[in-house]
């Protein structure tokens, strides 16, 4: 992939195009933000690990929305970050003015390029910008499994001291309180994790799953958190440019699988060069199924309040 481009250089934008970068995932990272000066600054300073790091990935920002020019793909992780005590909905008001102006400048400077999501409520927003440009799902999706998925893995590593690097997990839904965790998929090195782990310890894991964003903001106080999101971007981008076929828990648009559509939410997608090649949809039992539907049907009413905002 030749150019990425990160809209926002916030935290997660900023961690997103460092780790990008050092990783030499494409041969040019550009970073764009309304904020006069910041994205040039960013970028000189990520240019500046170059020694250390061994990269020689370009890296740049600006202010003018023309750096989206021959983008290859853009990653948007602009918006109004939550604060603590508020959920991923609570910006939505703020946000989709943000993400409609992007989506302009998207369309007008990269008519050919993939989107992939990051802001919040990110479901309800990925919608938006599939419903705006008109683009097919492959072209239009969402990070959100990817880290929920990490969260959990990470959380089973601690309760079980294995090490995470041999645990696989499976977290689908809308990216907020009533994300779906699915133990019933999720593996150490293979064996089910109910080999290892009581019911009543699971369930705590996928309690503390749901609120792992929560939980990082309560302590951090003042930001969300970004190292995570930031590398859940990057494997997601590393599938998509080495067209590995990942199968990862991504935001994507429905129509019909999991009995849902018109909808855009968290579901296993087969992520490659095309960008979501293609939905898999899990045989869930009847808990699993419940709290699918329960979820859309939180995603669903975000998507009814775009129509009071405009």
């Amino acid at each position: 992939m030749k150019k990425i481009t990160i809209v926002g250089a916030g935290r997660v934008g900023e961690t997103t195009a460092q780790i990008l970068a050092e990783e030499e995932l494409c041969r040019e990272v550009a970073l764009f933000d309304v904020r006069e000066d910041v994205p040039e600054g960013i970028a000189l300073d990520i240019v500046q690990t170059a020694p250390f790091f061994e990269f020689d990935c370009a890296v740049h920002g600006s202010n003018d929305p023309r750096i989206l020019k021959d983008s290859d793909l853009v990653i948007v992780a602009a918006g109004f970050p939550r604060k603590p005590g508020m959920s991923r909905a609570d910006v939505l008001e703020s946000n989709i003015r943000v993400i409609d102006e992007v989506t302009d400048h998207i369309m007008a400077y990269a008519p050919e390029t993939m989107v992939l999501m990051v802001s919040n409520p990110v479901d309800t927003l990925t919608y938006r910008v599939a419903q705006r440009t008109g683009w097919s799902r492959n072209r239009v999706f969402g990070q959100a499994g990817v880290l929920d998925a990490s969260r959990m893995a990470s959380f089973i590593a601690q309760e079980t001291g294995f090490s995470a690097r041999d645990i696989t997990t499976m977290v689908l839904g809308g990216h907020g309180d009533t994300m779906v965790p699915v133990p019933r998929f999720c593996t150490i090195n293979g064996v089910p994790l109910s080999y290892f782990l009581p019911e009543d310890r699971v369930e705590a894991i996928m309690e503390r799953t749901r609120k792992g964003g929560a939980e990082i903001l309560a302590l951090r106080k003042n930001s969300s958190a970004y190292d995570a999101p930031g590398a859940a971007v990057a494997a997601m981008v590393d599938a998509i440019v080495n067209n590995r076929r990942r199968l990862l828990p991504c935001v994507a648009l429905l129509e019909g699988e999991y009995g849902e559509a018109d909808i855009a939410m968290g579901v296993p997608c087969v992520l490659g060069e095309k960008g979501v090649e293609s939905i898999l949809e899990l045989e869930l039992n009847e808990r699993e199924q419940a709290d699918f539907t329960q979820s859309a049907n939180a995603v669903r009413s975000e998507i009814e309040r775009l129509r009071d905002i405009q």
